[in-house]
């Protein structure tokens, strides 16, 4: 009897099982500016706690510009505004597209009222209060758009689940960490360099977990194509700007060159995984095997209806 591997399993013909995301190359950058907005927020919020005035104008500057850029990007893969605002007229709590588009709109209103009533010197009060908020809804912004890929059938980023929105959450960290230490004056820039050092190790350390998690054939993806050329760029860039914030962080002409090696090694990551869910649905092996790993994980499983065990369980569906 002839035997099968396991990567013989194929679709009909050898066409892509699932289809491919139809986001088009805003969507990535999106990914860039929400964890940006969201990260920048909490560092903004805890510079105000602590009395940080200057790093709270400079971490609110950078979630000013991530969030002006943000719905531009959104809307242009949409295609029409109203498309946007058609997501509103319901809150879907088992959708994740549902709920990160209410997050995204709180988080948006918010930071623009506080950067607003921060760049006219009006309404102290209201501006307090919308940047705690927007605080608060920081680490939900940062790290929505991880969890909504998690739950695609995509196989690069359904089986990185566990991953990715801790990816996107230490990736946002070291963005807005990185921005800051840029903005910010040496002196009063210590939590933004701390936050682009932990973020960026985070970064490194969650990816590479992450693709030995995801095995030879998933982990595949961030070593090939376009996701492979971002990720090596991701990784050199991280690497080097929390290298370098570390040692040199403390000077100005060093805090800048880190922070923009920082900043751009998050996008680059932000990329690499946009690109390997493209590259892993358009791979049919990517799908079948992984699927036919888990059903035969099932049948191999004793069943819970008898008393002995003895009797395999029926495969699932």
């Amino acid at each position: 009897m002839s035997s099968t591997s396991p990567t013989d399993a194929l679709s009909y013909y050898g066409r892509p099982i699932i289809k491919e995301p139809v986001w088009k190359n805003e969507i990535p950058l999106y990914f860039f500016t929400g964890g940006l907005v969201g990260a920048s927020d909490l560092l903004a919020l805890g510079a105000r706690m602590s009395g940080n005035d200057r790093l709270r104008v400079s971490a609110s500057a950078s979630a000013a510009v991530g969030m002006a850029a943000s719905p531009y990007l959104l809307i242009k893969d949409l295609g029409r505004p109203l498309r946007f605002l058609n997501m509103l007229r319901v809150v879907k709590v088992t959708s994740p597209m549902s709920i990160g588009t209410w997050i995204f709109s709180a988080a948006s209103a918010t930071t623009s009222v506080a950067v607003g009533c921060q760049l006219f010197g009006v309404m102290p009060r209201v501006r307090t209060a919308a940047q705690v908020l927007a605080g608060l809804l920081g680490p939900a912004q940062a790290t929505y758009t991880g969890a909504l890929v998690a739950q695609s059938v995509v196989p690069a980023w359904h089986e990185a689940r566990l991953e990715l929105p801790v990816l996107f959450a230490s990736s946002a960290a070291a963005s807005a960490g990185g921005a800051a230490a840029i903005l910010t004056p040496a002196q009063a820039a210590g939590p933004a360099r701390r936050l682009a050092v932990i973020g960026g190790m985070a970064e490194l350390v969650t990816s590479k977990l992450m693709e030995k998690r995801l095995g030879d054939l998933l982990g595949s993806v961030y070593h090939e194509g376009r996701a492979g050329k971002y990720s090596r760029l991701a990784k050199m860039s991280t690497l080097a700007g929390t290298a370098l914030m570390a040692v040199t962080g403390r000077r100005r002409a060093g805090a800048v060159a880190a922070g923009a090696l920082v900043v751009v090694g998050s996008l680059c990551e932000r990329s690499a995984v946009y690109h390997a869910g493209k590259q892993s649905a358009a791979n049919p092996h990517h799908t079948s095997v992984p699927q036919k790993a888990r059903g035969g994980r099932a049948v191999t499983q004793p069943s819970s209806r008898t008393g002995n065990g003895s009797s395999p369980s029926a495969p699932t569906r």
